[in-house]
């Protein structure tokens, strides 16, 4: 089974490409649900969170407070550092389980800390999705209604476009029109099932 782990910084575009894949047949593997599952209510990890930050990290209906967790990490990195030491092993977990458990031809694990979070060792190929600094502030402004200054406190925190790219097999640059991304996309989908079949055939 080839495992392409896809990475790339925040407003990239991650989540598009994904879709395009998906749209394609292939099983998407993504962390960042994944995530959001573990910190649901009753969920182990989330007593776990509630007991490192307190109470005041949950609302009123006792699911996870996500905006002031979010300004939290952003903050503080030993706070950071606390939140990823609870759930990066369980997400970990996650995705080799599902992963190996995949039936499409091959699986993309979504993982947007792939390279942070050095799960590198979990697939094949490393697909980054970049874009221009330019477009990234603009993108994350709109998405999530920020500052400007909160989205660069946010691309600060991350791994540079530069630190990805070198540890890339592949590269999608999503600075144009959704039709020529959709065209990256297929040349890659097609590259992907004949690297699958060479894995295929020499694990016969």
């Amino acid at each position: 089974m080839l495992k392409v782990g896809l990475t790339g910084g925040i407003a990239s575009g991650k989540s598009t490409v994904c879709q395009l894949f998906s749209t394609l047949g292939i099983e998407i593997i993504d962390a960042d649900l994944i995530a959001r599952q573990l910190v649901e209510p009753s969920q182990p990890c989330l007593e776990t969170i509630t007991q490192t930050f307190g109470k005041k990290i949950l609302l009123d209906t006792g699911e996870l407070n996500r905006i002031q967790l979010r300004q939290l990490i952003f903050s503080n990195p030993d706070a950071k550092q606390q939140l990823e030491a609870i759930l990066h092993p369980k997400i970990r977990q996650q995705l080799i389980e599902q992963s190996d458990n995949s039936s499409s031809p091959y699986c993309i694990l979504s993982v947007p800390l792939l390279i942070e979070a050095k799960m590198t060792s979990l697939v094949e190929r490393i697909l980054v999705i970049d874009t221009s600094p330019d477009e990234q502030l603009k993108r994350l402004c709109l998405r999530d209604n920020i500052s400007h200054s909160q989205a660069m406190n946010i691309l600060a925190a991350q791994s540079s476009s530069q630190q990805r790219n070198a540890m890339a097999d592949d590269i999608i640059t999503n600075n144009n029109s959704p039709t020529e991304l959709n065209a990256e996309v297929i040349n890659l989908h097609k590259k992907y099932l004949e690297l699958a079949k060479t894995i295929s055939t020499g694990c016969q």
